[in-house]
């Protein structure tokens, strides 16, 4: 068990099986050492987070969303790594978008239920560069989207 997710145990996350794509793509691609992962949406054992922030959600909701969006990130990461978190280098970049309401303006707030994750999960290599952009609707009504590239061991 590699230490991410020994610490994912730890924080009682079972990581789940990784998100087939819902169109033309695929779940992540590989360029020499950087792994791009598809956008992954806030997905989780109890179905679909879907909601606008600031209108029907607020920010611990909006957060609950993003971290479901990381742990569907991470199973990215493991299927990206051939099953072997360890792999994981570092994650680079985290780019989020959040359903909002014109005049919410917390969206890194929101964002950061995915990036906490990313450093508990993996530790300074989890810290990454990231942008936060809201939008008036999201892919099947989801509430919030993540895509990220890592860096990952040969």
């Amino acid at each position: 068990m590699s230490d991410a997710e020994r610490r994912l145990s730890e924080l009682g996350i079972t990581l789940p099986e990784p998100v087939a794509p819902v169109a033309n793509y695929v779940p992540w691609v590989r360029s020499g050492n950087q792994v791009f992962i598809s956008g992954q949406i806030s997905m989780g054992p109890d179905g679909l987070v879907k909601g606008r922030l600031g209108a029907d959600m607020d920010i611990e909701a909006g957060q609950a969303a993003a971290k479901l969006c990381a742990i569907n990130l991470i199973a990215q990461f493991k299927s990206a790594c051939g099953g072997d978190l360890s792999r994981v280098v570092r994650v680079v970049k985290l780019g989020g978008f959040v359903c909002a309401a014109p005049d919410f303006t917390d969206i890194p707030k929101v964002i950061n239920g995915c990036s906490d994750l990313m450093v508990a999960a993996f530790g300074d290599a989890g810290r990454h560069a990231r942008s936060a952009v809201s939008c008036p609707v999201l892919p099947l009504g989801a509430a919030v989207e993540i895509d990220a590239v890592i860096e990952v061991r040969s």
